[in-house]
């Protein structure tokens, strides 16, 4: 397996849900999977829940994964794929992996201001504000 680079952005937030997009090279995530993950993610999440989601367009897939945060502490999650063709027709993915090397770096930046803004200091809203700066990975 041969390294390539890969884009992670922030695409906005649902309320209390951010979003992030990765993307193989220095591209964006397709507006079809991103609208998919937001779809799946207004099922996934419970009620009131904090979290956020990355729609990741990899090599030969399309993943939708879907966190949030429970019992103040816990970070739970849903993972959906769809054939690279065809993003929107994301289903619940049922393997056991947890990550990958470019989605772990949106996970630590969340675990990190979660933390941070809400379990040292108390602030929700400031954790909703923090969000992972784009990059290229």
């Amino acid at each position: 397996m041969s390294y390539q680079p890969r884009r992670v952005a922030f695409l906005g937030r649902a309320g209390n849900i951010k979003h992030y997009g990765i993307a193989v090279g220095d591209g964006a995530a397709r507006p079809a999977l991103a609208a998919a993950t937001r779809r799946v993610a207004a099922d996934a999440v419970p009620a009131g829940a904090t979290g956020f989601t990355i729609a990741h367009d990899a090599a030969t897939a399309a993943l939708a994964i879907v966190y949030w945060w429970v019992n103040e502490n816990e970070l739970h999650a849903r993972y959906f794929a769809a054939p690279h063709d065809d993003p929107g027709a994301l289903a619940p993915l049922t393997d056991v992996g947890l990550a990958c090397v470019w989605e772990l770096e949106v996970i630590d930046f969340e675990r990190r201001a979660w933390l941070d803004d809400v379990l040292k200091n108390g602030d929700p809203a400031a954790y909703l504000d923090r969000t992972l700066a784009d990059t290229l990975l």
